[in-house]
């Protein structure tokens, strides 16, 4: 990797008429703006389907791309829907904040009359698709149909115990039944994996990379978990005996508790780690570099008894460590890899990330700590780092000068020569694009100035989080013209 730049903007955070961004015509609007900034990366938030609590790290597929992020205009210029169809649609509301409960209500039904004219006109395209994506497609959209046809329960609770476990025969019964389903939910991920393509295409054109984002756990109510059981540690009703999360900190007493189900490493062991392998190849095929959520979990994870209320009663558990790293390194030489290493060092972990040769992540509202005489400034960055000034769990840099510690604010005024006149907003990122680290990432809220309105997730809260939205015109040309000129002044053009 080039000593580069990038800003972490989700795709739901694009500036839309509908409700929420998409991958149409905002998106390559965001492109032109990377561009005219002098920025290498577009790093995006995990793109998959939402579920309970709208995070896009508890998806029902590691590989499906979420509908939300279908273009609807871009389905009107096929003819597959009409305009007085889109601007009837439901969702246009807040422009700064997504409405989740309204998206889950309307969009379907829109795009499945997209659908059902696709199948009249060009069914063909569809089973193409369909026929080159056999490793996680049919399951993903049976596994679909059948939650649509059960109320969207978890899978862990339909009556049929054939189909709660994945039972071939019973599988085969039904489909028939759920064909319609099957379908709707098949033509929506060739809706987003054609409408995606493109965008990439036009990213590259520009002179921009995407990086994306993938949690290092999936979702119990999972295609994945339903479909391939044995790679999971499940008892014999498809139920965690344990589950994950993260021991209390700093900044939770009582930990987190996430909930998702541990990894059967011993059984993926014996086939060289192909889940792991298919699923960093789906990844792989929509993005240039991939961010690998919690990386640390990889050496250790935190194993908490199901059934606890927070993860204060969890151990840590050994994990795969180098055996599964030098695996993805193996069969992925092409693609970067970057290894959210936060939270929770250990000597262990640091050999880890030495060994994969990924690049770890710095943060710049973790490391002015006052209380920490032996902490890393950005000075003693390594080069093969990624400074942020925060991810999407953090303040914005605004709600971090607001509300953090006076004294680790002092610290970092002095560090950096924050001053009135630049702004201490505008210092803190000249002092990142600064840093020896290899790649800079901000937040778009940085870039634009929002407080703590703008903030995406606060960890250990189930409401309220994902929501955030920039509005139409904030991606200024001026601000461009701004950003490009610090990039320069920094060698990372």
């Amino acid at each position: 990797m080039k000593r580069s730049s990038g800003i972490l903007m989700p795709v739901s955070a694009l500036p839309s008429p509908y409700g929420i961004g998409s991958l149409g015509k905002c998106a390559r609007d965001f492109v032109d703006f990377l561009s005219a900034a002098g920025q290498t990366w577009w790093q995006m938030l995990p793109v998959g389907m939402t579920s309970i609590g709208d995070s896009p790290y508890q998806s029902p597929s590691a590989y499906a791309g979420n509908p939300y992020f279908i273009d609807l205009d871009l389905l009107r210029e096929e003819g597959l829907l009409t305009k007085e169809e889109i601007s009837g649609s439901a969702g246009n509301g807040d422009p700064v904040a997504v409405d989740y409960g309204t998206l889950y209500k309307t969009r379907l039904p829109l795009l499945a009359k997209a659908c059902e004219r696709m199948r009249r006109t060009r069914e063909s395209e569809v089973l193409s698709f369909a026929d080159r994506n056999q490793i996680w497609l049919p399951d993903h959209a049976l596994f679909m149909a059948l939650k649509k046809h059960y109320g969207m329960q978890a899978f862990t609770d339909w009556p049929k115990e054939g189909l709660r476990l994945h039972r071939l025969e019973a599988l085969e019964a039904v489909k028939e039944e759920l064909e319609d389903d099957i379908w709707l939910f098949t033509c929506l991920q060739y809706f987003f994996f054609r409408q995606w393509d493109a965008l990439h295409a036009y990213a590259k054109e520009r002179g921009v990379r995407i990086m994306g984002d993938i949690a290092l756990y999936v979702a119990l109510d999972s295609s994945d978990v339903w479909a391939d059981p044995e790679n999971f540690l499940l008892d014999e009703r498809r139920l965690p005996s344990m589950v994950a999360g993260v021991p209390p900190d700093q900044f939770t007493e009582e930990g987190q508790l996430w909930g998702n189900p541990l990894y059967d490493y011993a059984y993926m062991k014996k086939d060289g780690f192909s889940w792991w392998l298919h699923r960093i190849g789906g990844a792989a095929r929509l993005f240039d570099a991939i961010r690998i959520d919690h990386f640390r979990g990889i050496e250790s994870f935190w194993a908490v008894p199901a059934g606890e209320n927070t993860a204060k009663n969890g151990r840590w558990v050994k994990g795969p460590g180098m055996d599964l790293v030098g695996k993805i390194k193996e069969q992925f030489p092409a693609t970067q890899f970057i290894a959210e290493d936060l939270g929770y060092p250990t000597p262990e972990v640091e050999r880890l990330l030495r060994d994969s040769g990924f690049p770890g992540m710095k943060v710049l509202e973790f490391v002015f700590d006052a209380r920490d005489e032996e902490g890393s400034l950005p000075h003693t960055f390594p080069e093969n780092s990624v400074c942020y000034t925060g991810t999407h769990d953090n303040e914005t840099l605004k709600g971090w000068l607001a509300d953090a510690a006076p004294e680790d604010v002092a610290m970092a005024r002095t560090y950096f020569g924050l001053n009135r006149e630049e702004g201490y907003i505008k210092g803190m990122l000249r002092g990142g694009m600064s840093s020896p680290s290899v790649l800079f990432i901000a937040q778009m809220q940085d870039y634009l100035e929002l407080g703590k309105e703008a903030r995406m997730n606060i960890p250990g809260t189930k409401e309220g989080n994902w929501r955030w939205r920039m509005l139409p015109g904030q991606a200024s040309r001026e601000l461009a013209e701004k950003i490009h000129r610090m990039t320069a002044l920094y060698g990372r053009i």
